[in-house]
């Protein structure tokens, strides 16, 4: 889920560069929502684990 997050960021960023920056833009806010779950899924499961 990570790695997804990460190549989606890149690709928007690549888009952006080209010159398609709705659609970068869009790439880039998917990423960002997709790093957000993963880094809450992270801590959830690191705290869950220690109880």
């Amino acid at each position: 889920m990570l790695r997804l997050a990460i190549i989606l960021l890149v690709v928007g960023l690549i888009a952006a560069a080209l010159g398609l920056g709705g659609l970068g833009g869009l790439i880039m806010n998917v990423g960002w929502v997709i790093l957000v779950v993963a880094v809450i899924l992270f801590i959830v499961h690191f705290i869950g684990r220690k109880v």
